[in-house]
């Protein structure tokens, strides 16, 4: 059985062995303020996805993850698909996600609906990386 939750205090270990980006003292942030979830399989953690807010007013997906062996089977879907109908139900008219020009996540996103609005190129030494491409869907 499938099952989407809002992130908990609780899924803390389960959340950093995913997730090697977000600041420890972000963390409860996201718990407090509902800017994360986790998907379970059967009762087990299997994947996240992390959001804030662009602008202040625009939901950001800055992390969707499903663990390695799990992958191709919908799952990522069905947490984009629940964040965007999250989203839209606190009355969001367009979500935003990026994704860096190298990796295949692009072609999922586009599967889903999003269409490319920018990116950027981050060139000073020690943070240096591809291309960072934006995505954007309406709701």
């Amino acid at each position: 059985m499938l099952e989407i939750k809002y992130v908990e205090s609780k899924n803390k270990d389960f959340w950093y062995s995913l997730d090697k980006h977000l600041p420890e003292q972000e963390y409860e942030k996201k718990v407090r303020d509902k800017q994360g979830y986790v998907l379970y399989e059967d009762g087990k953690e299997i994947g996240l996805l992390r959001y804030n807010l662009f602008w202040d007013n625009t939901p950001f997906c800055t992390m969707l993850f499903v663990d390695w062996a799990k992958q191709k089977n919908g799952f990522g879907r069905a947490l984009m698909e629940y964040w965007e109908n999250d989203m839209k139900e606190h009355g969001y008219g367009m979500v935003l996600i990026s994704t860096q020009v190298d990796e295949d996540a692009q072609h999922f996103y586009r599967k889903l609906g999003y269409k490319d609005c920018g990116g950027f190129t981050v060139d000073i030494p020690g943070y240096e990386q591809p291309m960072e491409m934006f995505m954007v869907k309406s709701l």
